[in-house]
């Protein structure tokens, strides 16, 4: 159940922070793409009200007639306002002369009610942003009108030597359902990826929950399965201190070589030693000491070997080169390292006595003796 909590909250964790920042992403491209797009619609649209105006003009030059020009002009746009982007031709007083609606021709269009700059300052892709969203712009763009407009004029050219002037028009409803359509693309792509990615994420956090609790699970099990056999020699031990004090004075003499009593010596001093007082034997500096369960110190001349044989196996243990312990003395045993142990001791000693990995299964025996 925490598993499936835990995979929820990473869940909602990781798609809030996905669609958030996606959101906010996939505005900006929208943006973005939309000045790019609107750019390109009015650089389009500025190319061809100068083509119309130089060849009106070319065409005025050659001596051709005026009603000649207009005639042909307005077979070449005529239909032509379905589109994102047209062009029509109106004179200095604001009547039509030229429109792909022949329906408007000789009506009188005044420039100054359209969405532009003057002729000499023109639009750009942001003013005409501003336009379509209904925003107010810097620079004399008013707010997008209520009226029933189905295009706005976005550039005028003069036309030389004449009093005609090409006007290039943005059919708005065009160019926003062509946004529309932009923008709609990109929420899709933005939903899409989203959930793919959260998606990804949630099995990749699942596959790797779920490699590093099975390795847990494992150590648990290693760890467990150590703490189960220090449990069993901790058991052994107190097993083994039992029956040592139960059999005191019960075994014979069939050893010869074990000795109750070691000789010591303190100073000047010699003293002996009852075997079952001492708690460990360890030698330093080519020194061995002796070290009783009431703390007291003795030295010795014998080495540690000489000492280790003439013990009782069944009480003492080799644990290393530099100490003999008694089962009296130990006090609690401890995991370490990789399979080796320690022994803590009462009362303690200064150097840390550890039982390697090969002899820790002879250890674990001569506990279960």
């Amino acid at each position: 159940m925490k598993k499936d909590n835990l995979y929820l909250f990473t869940l909602l964790a990781i798609s809030t922070i996905v669609f958030i920042i996606g959101y906010f992403s996939m505005a900006y491209m929208v943006k973005v793409s939309t000045n790019q797009f609107l750019e390109i619609q009015i650089e389009s649209s500025k190319r061809e009200a100068r083509e119309f105006a130089e060849l009106v003009s070319s065409q005025l030059e050659n001596g051709i007639d005026r009603q000649t020009v207009i005639s042909n002009i307005q077979k070449s746009i005529e239909g032509t306002n379905i589109e994102s982007g047209f062009v029509c031709m109106f004179d200095w007083s604001g009547v039509e002369i030229c429109h792909p609606d022949p329906q408007k021709i000789g009506k009188k269009t005044n420039p100054d009610e359209s969405y532009v700059r003057s002729i000499d300052n023109e639009i750009n892709s942001e003013d005409f942003y501003g336009l379509l969203t209904n925003k107010k712009q810097k620079g004399g763009i008013r707010d997008f009108p209520n009226e029933d407009r189905n295009s706005e004029i976005i550039y005028l050219y003069p036309v030389k030597n004449s009093d005609w002037i090409i006007a290039a028009h943005a059919n708005i409803n065009k160019i926003e359902k062509q946004i529309e359509k932009l923008k709609f693309n990109f929420l899709l792509v933005y939903l899409l990826s989203s959930a793919t990615i959260v998606l990804l994420s949630l099995l990749t956090v699942r596959f790797l929950g779920s490699y590093y609790e099975n390795t847990l699970e494992l150590k648990n099990e290693k760890l467990s399965e150590e703490v189960i056999n220090l449990s069993k020699m901790n058991t052994d031990l107190y097993n083994l201190k039992s029956k040592i004090s139960e059999n005191v004075g019960e075994d014979g003499d069939d050893n010869t070589k074990i000795k109750n009593r070691l000789l010591t010596y303190s100073r000047d001093k010699l003293k002996s030693v009852k075997v079952d007082e001492i708690a460990f034997i360890n030698t330093e500096n080519s020194l061995t000491t002796i070290t009783c369960l009431d703390g007291q110190k003795h030295s010795s001349n014998s080495s540690l070997d000489e000492l280790y044989s003439s013990l009782d196996p069944m009480f003492f243990f080799r644990a290393n080169r530099q100490h003999i312990i008694s089962v009296k003395g130990i006090d609690e045993i401890l995991r370490y390292g990789n399979n080796q142990l320690k022994i803590e001791l009462n009362p303690p000693s200064k150097n840390a006595i550890i039982i390697s990995k090969n002899k820790a299964a002879e250890f674990k025996k001569w506990l279960d003796i």
